[in-house]
C-alpha cells in the first residue's frame, strides 16, 4: 500500500438521504478532536425535505482548519443517487482514491473525470454479515484506517453516539467499524496524517448556528421568536433549550413577520431580543426593522444567508444577501451589520451584536452563511468575552418631564420601560418629535434623522471592526465567511516569499472607511474576495470610499466555495502581468 504523509487530508462520504453520510462523518470529526487534531465538517445536501444526495465533507489537520477543503484525497460512496449533483462542489485530486460499492451502480462520469482510481469494496454485503449492521459504519472504519486516525478514539465515539441504542448497537457498530478497517488494507493508497500530540488545551466541538446561539445567550439575549428556515433553523433549536435554562424564553411564531415583531415587542418590554431567519425571511421583516431603527427599539437578527435569489438553492452558501441587510430599509434607516469571519468568530460577532444593538437602541443584522452556519469545527476554546447587553434605561419619576428622543450629544436617549412611572410616551414609526408625539414638522424630522445616524457613525467599536493580519505592498479585502479561505492563501503567499496583507471586515455598516484606508496604507494591489455573483461587497465598499492603488474583485456565486489556492492563483498571476 502507498502512503502519502501530510499535514492535512480530506475526505468525502456520499450517501442518499438517510444512508448515514452525515453520521459517519461527523463520528470522524469528533474523533479527531479527541486525538488532538483540528477540523471541519462542512456539508452538501440537495433542497429536498426527505431523501436526496448528502455528502460528508471532512478536512482533518494539525493546525485549526478554518474553510473547506480544496481537493479530497479519499471519496467512500455508500450510493451514488444523484451525486452527480454535488460533484462540482467536491474536486477530487488525481492522487486521490475512490471507494464504491458494486452493489450501488457505475460511479458517475463527473466524479471519475478526476482521474482518481476506482476501487470497489462491498460495502453493503459487509454490513448484512454483521447483525444491525449499517454500511455507514463500514464507511467510517475504511475512512479512519485510510486516513491514519486515532482507532480507539473512534471507538470511543461509537460507544458514546449509540449508547441510548442499548449494546446491540454499540456492539454492531464497533464491529462494523472494524470490518472498515479490515477492508482498508486492501486498498492502494492511504493518507496518513503526520504525527500529532494530544491537545494542550480545551478544545469544542461545534457549529456556526450553534456559536451564534451562544453568542447571543452571552451577550444577554433572554427572548427569541422563531420561524424555522433552512439554513438557520439550528440557531432556533440550539436557543430554545438555552434560554429556558437561563430564565429565558424561545416561543415559534407563525411567520417571519410575527417573529420580527414579537422580537421588537419584548424588546420594548425590556428583554433584549432576537430572531434568525435567511434571506427570504428577512426580506419579510425590512418593514418591522424599519419599526425598530425609527422607534430606537434595539433587536438582533441573525441571517444565515444561502443560495438566491427567491428560494435559490436553500441548502447552500452565498454572501448575497449583504445589499438587503445594508440598504433594505425603506428610508434613511441607520443600523448595524456585522458579519462572523468563521465559525470561532459566530461566538464573539453575535454576543458584540447584541451589545452594540442594545448600547445603540438600533436593529443589528448579522450575516453569517450556510458554509459556516452549518459547518461543524474542532476550535480551540474562545475566550470569555465581557460584551452584555447594556441599555440606557430611563430611572426617572412622575415628577420628572420624560423626552424619549431627547437629542443629546450621543444620539442615544434613555429608554423608559414600560410602567416606569412618568415614563409614558407613543412608540411607533410615524416622525415624532423628542416626546415621541407624532410631527410632520421638518424641524423634527431632521432632528430625529440625524440623532439617528449620529449615534451609530460616532459610536467606538474599537478594533472589532476587522481582522488584520500581516503586511505588504498587496491586501486581500474580504468578509465573513470568505475570511478562511482568504487566510489560508494569505499563509501560502507568504511560504512563497511574497508578502500579503490580509484585511477581513467584520463591521459591514456603518462602514468604517476611516479605517479601512488606514489598513490598506498605500498598497498597489487590493484583491477583493468574496461569494457572490455580482460582487456585491465590491461595490459596497466602491460606493464608501476610494481605495489607492489597483483594485480586482474577484467573486462567484455559489454553491462551489471559494478556495485558498484560487486566491493565490489570482495574486500570483496578478504580479505576473
Amino acid at each position: 500500500m502507498a502512503e502519502t504523509e501530510a499535514n492535512s487530508v480530506s475526505l468525502a462520504i456520499l450517501g442518499s438521504g438517510g444512508a448515514g453520510a452525515l453520521t459517519a462523518g461527523g463520528i470522524l470529526l469528533e474523533a479527531a478532536g479527541k486525538a488532538g487534531l483540528y477540523g471541519m465538517l462542512t456539508r452538501s445536501v440537495g433542497p429536498q425535505i426527505r431523501g436526496g444526495e448528502a455528502a460528508a465533507l471532512v478536512r482533518l489537520a494539525r493546525d485549526p482548519v478554518e474553510c473547506a477543503a480544496e481537493r479530497y484525497d479519499l471519496m467512500i460512496g455508500i450510493d451514488w443517487k444523484n451525486a452527480d449533483r454535488l460533484a462540482a462542489e467536491i474536486p477530487l485530486s488525481p492522487e486521490g482514491l475512490i471507494i464504491a460499492d458494486p452493489e450501488s451502480g457505475p460511479v458517475p462520469e463527473e466524479i471519475t473525470a478526476s482521474g482518481a482510481p476506482v476501487v470497489e469494496f462491498p460495502l453493503k454485503e459487509t454490513a448484512k454479515a454483521i447483525a444491525g449492521g449499517r454500511e455507514n459504519m463500514v464507511a467510517a472504519g475504511l475512512a479512519a484506517a485510510l486516513t491514519g486516525m486515532d482507532i480507539e478514539a473512534v471507538r470511543q465515539v461509537i460507544r458514546t453516539k449509540l449508547a441510548r441504542k442499548g449494546d446491540d448497537a454499540v456492539n454492531s457498530g464497533l464491529a462494523c467499524l472494524d470490518a472498515g478497517i479490515k477492508g482498508a488494507e486492501k486498498m492502494p493508497r492511504s493518507y496518513r496524517l503526520k504525527a500529532t500530540q494530544q491537545a494542550d488545551q480545551e478544545r469544542w466541538l461545534i457549529t456556526g448556528n450553534e456559536a451564534v446561539g451562544l453568542g447571543a445567550v452571552r451577550g444577554g439575549i433572554r427572548f427569541a421568536a422563531a420561524y424555522p428556515i433552512t439554513p438557520a433553523t439550528e440557531v432556533l433549536e440550539w436557543l430554545a433549550p438555552a434560554l429556558a435554562r437561563v430564565g429565558g424564553a424561545l416561543v415559534q411564531a407563525e411567520d417571519e413577520l410575527s417573529s420580527i415583531n414579537m422580537a421588537i415587542g419584548a424588546s420594548f418590554g425590556g428583554r433584549a431580543s432576537m430572531t434568525a431567519t435567511s434571506g427570504p425571511g428577512l426580506a419579510l421583516m425590512m418593514e418591522a426593522l424599519g419599526l425598530s431603527a425609527a422607534s430606537e427599539t434595539p433587536v438582533v437578527v441573525v441571517d444565515v444567508m444561502r443560495g438566491g435569489p427567491s428560494t435559490g438553492i436553500p441548502t447552500k452558501s452565498e454572501q448575497s444577501d449583504l445589499n438587503i441587510a445594508v440598504y433594505g430599509f425603506h428610508g434613511d434607516a441607520p443600523h448595524v451589520v456585522v458579519g462572523p469571519l468563521g465559525v470561532a468568530d459566530c461566538l464573539f460577532t453575535a454576543q458584540w451584536a447584541v451589545h452594540l444593538a442594545e448600547a445603540m437602541q438600533v436593529p443589528a443584522i448579522v450575516l453569517s452563511d450556510q458554509a459556516i452556519g452549518q459547518a461543524r469545527a474542532v476550535i480551540d476554546r474562545p475566550a470569555d468575552l465581557s460584551f452584555f447587553a447594556n441599555r440606557r434605561v430611563w430611572q426617572g419619576g412622575a415628577d420628572q418631564e420624560y423626552a424619549r428622543y431627547a437629542l443629546t450629544a450621543d444620539g442615544i436617549s434613555p429608554m423608559a420601560l414600560p410602567g416606569t412611572p412618568g415614563g409614558q410616551y407613543t412608540a411607533d414609526g410615524l416622525t415624532h418629535s423628542v416626546t415621541g408625539t407624532p410631527s410632520s414638522r421638518m424641524s423634527d424630522q431632521k432632528a430625529q434623522m440625524d440623532k439617528r445616524r449620529d449615534k451609530v457613525e460616532q459610536f467606538d467599536y474599537g478594533t472589532h471592526w476587522a481582522e488584520i493580519e500581516g503586511d505588504g505592498d498587496t491586501v486581500i479585502l474580504t468578509w465573513g465567511s470568505t475570511t478562511g479561505a482568504a487566510r489560508e492563501a494569505a499563509k501560502r503567499l507568504r511560504a512563497r516569499g511574497i508578502d500579503v496583507k490580509l484585511v477581513a471586515l467584520r463591521l459591514i455598516s456603518p462602514f468604517p472607511a476611516e479605517q479601512l484606508l488606514q489598513a490598506v496604507g498605500d498598497a498597489s494591489r487590493i484583491l477583493v474576495v468574496e461569494q457572490t455573483h455580482s460582487g456585491q461587497f465590491a461595490r459596497h465598499v466602491r460606493a464608501h470610499c476610494e481605495l489607492p492603488g489597483k483594485v480586482h474583485p474577484f467573486h462567484r456565486e455559489g454553491p462551489r466555495l471559494i478556495g485558498p489556492a484560487e486566491i493565490v492563483t489570482e495574486i500570483t498571476d496578478w504580479i505576473k502581468s
